[in-house]
């Protein structure tokens, strides 16, 4: 049996371990502020070392924490949620509308069914039946009618059904509210994490981008010294 090649690894400068180099990054991609955080605390850092990602987004999140409190003044509880994530490298996104209805109780449940029942067709249309059907029986086809006109106690139904069917609604309605302001509280965490991940890209690529001109030009300088040593040899040399 043929004994399997040991994964390379890199040293974190930070942390001192031994990491996989898909799980740390170069010091010469990071961002200079970035870069600058991590070499005031290990001084032996070099840009030819190699970061964790574990230690790269505790950094990462110490300097967007320090950008967004010069930006707002102070951070809020969702700010310093979102700064956590980076930290953490979680996930923001979650389903509140599933997580929010597994916690409602038996009466909020009754009321959102009676205020989706009251906002649709059949409740209209049936209501409208029975009304109908209550002023015919009471005008044409009972005698003596049980509510005969101005039908007192047909208006009292109504009022009643009113009364009650108000409220349930306005249950419903704050239920709807609250859940309406989770969701725009866990889209502004994403868009706030999105922006922020957004921001270090550019830096990031525009970082890559000055170190690749700086490698292409020293290596440009090279090929040019290479030619003018070969340039020199081909010369012919002057007769004595």
């Amino acid at each position: 049996m043929t004994a399997h090649a040991p994964r390379p690894t890199v040293e974190c400068q930070v942390c001192k371990r031994q990491v996989p180099p898909s799980r740390a990054t170069r010091g010469a991609a990071l961002r200079h502020a970035v870069h600058e955080r991590i070499a005031r605390d290990c001084p032996a850092w070099s840009e030819d070392g190699w970061v964790c990602h574990d230690d790269l987004n505790k950094y990462r999140a110490s300097y967007v924490e320090e950008i967004l409190a010069e930006e707002r003044g102070e951070l809020s509880a969702l700010d310093r949620e979102v700064v956590d994530s980076l930290r953490e490298q979680e996930l923001l996104s979650r389903n509140f509308a599933a997580e929010f209805d597994t916690r409602r109780s038996f009466g909020e449940r009754i009321a959102d069914r009676v205020a989706a029942f009251g906002g649709s067709w059949a409740f209209i249309l049936s209501f409208l039946g029975l009304m109908a059907l209550w002023i015919a029986a009471n005008a044409i086809l009972l005698r003596p009618p049980f509510d005969p006109f101005p039908f007192i106690l047909l208006n009292l139904c109504l009022s009643c059904l009113a009364a009650l069917q108000a409220p349930i609604i306005m249950m419903s309605q704050n239920r709807q509210e609250a859940k309406d302001r989770l969701r725009a509280e866990n889209d502004y965490r994403v868009n706030l994490k999105a922006e922020l991940e957004i921001r270090h890209l550019h830096a990031k690529l525009d970082q890559l981008l000055s170190h690749q001109w700086e490698r292409l030009l020293e290596i440009q300088r090279i090929q040019m010294e290479l030619l003018e040593e070969l340039s020199a040899k081909r010369e012919p040399k002057p007769p004595e």
